[in-house]
C-alpha cells in the first residue's frame, strides 16, 4: 500500500525575536525542559505559529546559545515563526501571561532576516566567587594559554580557553568578576572560567561551584556587548554597565 506523502506546510509570513530572562530555580531548567515549557506556553497563548513540513509537523522554532543549566541569565534569545502577522509587543504579553515562574519575555521585535548567531557573537558574564580574585585575573590575562578540563560526552576534555576570553576583570570586595566570552574554537562556560582561574593561581581560588550570571549577549563593539535588537543600543543597560570598565 502506497503512503501519501506528508501535506507541505505554506512559508511563514513573518519571524519574532524574543529575548528572555532565566532566574530564580528556574535556572536549574535544561534547554530541553525549557523548550518543552515553551511549546506548551505558546499554545496557551494562542500564537500563531508555523509549523514544519513533513510526517511530524513542529513549530518553527529557532534557538540560539542557550545558558549553560544551573546558570541565570537576563539575555536568552529565541525565534519564532508565525502563520499570520501579529504585533510582537502582544506575542510578549501573551506569553507572559502562561509562561511558567523564572522565565519571562523582556522584549519581542521582527525579524530583520539576520542569522541569530551572527548577532550572538560574544556574552558578558557576572561570577560571583566568593574570593577576591584580583591576582588571579590579573595571571590569567597574562597567561598565553590556561588550559582547563571539561567533562563531556565523550568524557574528559582538555580546553585552552584563554582566547575566548575577551575581558575579565574582578570587583575588589564584592568578591565578584566580570567577564567578556567570545568566538573561539570551545565555548568558554563561566565554570571554565573559575577553573581557569583556579589553574593560574591555585592558592586563592577553588575550582567548584558559583553563581553565574549572564547579563548580555551581542557583538562585541567598541569595548561593548551590542544589544542584536537595536546596533547602537547597549545590551541590558543596568546590568551592563561596567563590565569592562578600565580593561
Amino acid at each position: 500500500m502506497s503512503r501519501q506523502p506528508p501535506v507541505q506546510q505554506p512559508p511563514p509570513v513573518q519571524r519574532v525575536r524574543l529575548r528572555y530572562f532565566k532566574q530564580g530555580p528556574a535556572r536549574f531548567a535544561s534547554q530541553q525542559d525549557f523548550a518543552r515549557a515553551f511549546e506548551r506556553a505558546l499554545r496557551r497563548a494562542a500564537v500563531p505559529m508555523a509549523y514544519s513540513s513533513g510526517f511530524n509537523p513542529h513549530p518553527r522554532i529557532s534557538y540560539s546559545n542557550a545558558v549553560p543549566t544551573g546558570v541565570a541569565s537576563l539575555a536568552e534569545y529565541l525565534e519564532i515563526a508565525l502563520a499570520q502577522r501579529i504585533d510582537p509587543v502582544s506575542v510578549q504579553a501573551s506569553l507572559n501571561r502562561v509562561l511558567p515562574g523564572g522565565f519571562q519575555i523582556m522584549a519581542a521585535v521582527e525579524s530583520d532576516g539576520t542569522a541569530l548567531a551572527e548577532l550572538l557573537t560574544h556574552s558578558a558574564w557576572r561570577i560571583d566567587l566568593g574570593v577576591d580574585a584580583t591576582a588571579a585575573v590579573a595571571a590569567f590575562l597574562a597567561a598565553d594559554s590556561v588550559v582547563v578540563q571539561r567533562m563531556g560526552k565523550a568524557g574528559l576534555r582538555e580546553l585552552d580557553i584563554r582566547a575566548a576570553v575577551v575581558a575579565l576583570a574582578a570587583d575588589a570586595g564584592a568578591l565578584s568578576l566580570r567577564a567578556v566570552t567570545g568566538p573561539g574554537k570551545v565555548v568558554v562556560r563561566p565554570g571554565d572560567i573559575v577553573a581557569g582561574l583556579a589553574v593560574v593561581s591555585p592558592a586563592v581560588v577553588s575550582p567548584g561551584a558559583s553563581l553565574a550570571l549572564r547579563v548580555a549577549q551581542g557583538v562585541w563593539s567598541d569595548g561593548r556587548v551590542r544589544d542584536p535588537f537595536g546596533p547602537e543600543k547597549l545590551a541590558n543597560d543596568a546590568a551592563n554597565a561596567g563590565i569592562v570598565a578600565n580593561l
